[in-house]
């Protein structure tokens, strides 16, 4: 593989780890931050007549892993096009 080959596979690879990175992180703050480390002060505020710390807990982690699932999937696909590596 000549260099200039070496450098676009790891400029594709370095933008994907760092997608899944980001992922991971905003999968981690709304999970565990949310769910578990903010719960009282989230408790505060109500969502269609419940706690939003009980909400986040419930049904907000999981709805934002699925958001997640999309957005990286969407940033995939352009990660793809950009270093020419889509199907």
């Amino acid at each position: 593989m000549s260099n200039s080959n070496n450098d676009n596979h790891d400029s594709y690879w370095r933008a994907n780890i760092k997608l899944v990175l980001m992922c991971l992180v905003v999968w981690f703050v709304v999970s565990f931050g949310f769910g578990v480390l903010l719960v009282d002060q989230l408790n505060t505020i109500r969502l269609g007549g419940f706690k939003l710390g009980f909400w986040f807990a419930q049904q907000g982690s999981i709805y934002t892993f699925l958001a997640l699932i999309f957005f990286y999937v969407h940033q995939m696909n352009k990660l793809d096009k950009k270093y020419n590596v889509h199907d």
